[in-house]
């Protein structure tokens, strides 16, 4: 395949050296647009077909460690081959973009790209995998253990049920797990929210204000 090297050059910032001519050719072979974006909160990525324009785009975040950019990168790549099979014939997460996105992380699940607690992670996630890598705490975890600024922060599924905790510069009490989130009460407002338990969170000791 033609390889641009400014393009390559991007993708060797941004995943593990090992993956950055994988994914430069996927790039090249699918001949979508491609943006590095600001942190998003709500999501690591995404894809989406401009039909206007007949256009391809996927997103993935800035901020996300090699690792982690480069398994939402494939999620999103597996979307447009997905797409371009099916259309909106199947559902988003269903057993056609499993068995795309699992075929397209075969190549990449090597010692040469990944840590060996991270292959055998992968492994297990994608034998059933999730509508986001954030979803399934093991792996969520596992990534975690790469990032640079992890800073006092833990996963809500390590805090306590009744331990207060900062998230997103607001203080909630942990009331309750149900499956992937918990029931949090917001301190200042009194209100109830549904947090998942792979978000990450600021413990607050007994002695803070």
């Amino acid at each position: 395949m033609n390889q641009n090297p400014q393009e390559l050059n991007i993708f060797q910032k941004y995943v593990p050296e090992k993956a950055a001519l994988y994914c430069h050719d996927l790039w090249t072979h699918y001949g979508f647009r491609f943006k590095i974006t600001r942190s998003r909160k709500t999501k690591l990525g995404d894809y989406r077909y401009v039909r206007e324009l007949k256009r391809h785009i996927i997103t993935v975040n800035h901020d996300l460690n090699p690792f982690q950019f480069l398994v939402t990168y494939i999620h999103e790549v597996a979307h447009l081959i997905t797409f371009e099979k099916y259309q909106h014939s199947v559902k988003p997460h269903g057993a056609e973009w499993k068995s795309s996105f699992r075929e397209l992380m075969k190549p990449v699940i090597t010692p040469s790209v990944f840590p060996v607690d991270l292959i055998e992670a992968l492994n297990k996630y994608i034998s059933n995998p999730k509508a986001s890598s954030c979803a399934d705490p093991a792996l969520f975890r596992a990534m975690s253990v790469y990032d640079e600024n992890v800073n006092n922060e833990q996963l809500l599924s390590d805090i306590g049920i009744g331990q207060v905790f900062k998230f997103q510069n607001r203080y909630f009490q942990k009331e309750l797990t149900k499956r992937t989130r918990s029931v949090c009460l917001e301190l200042r407002t009194g209100k109830k929210f549904l947090i998942p338990e792979v978000a990450s969170v600021e413990p607050k000791s007994p002695d803070q204000p």
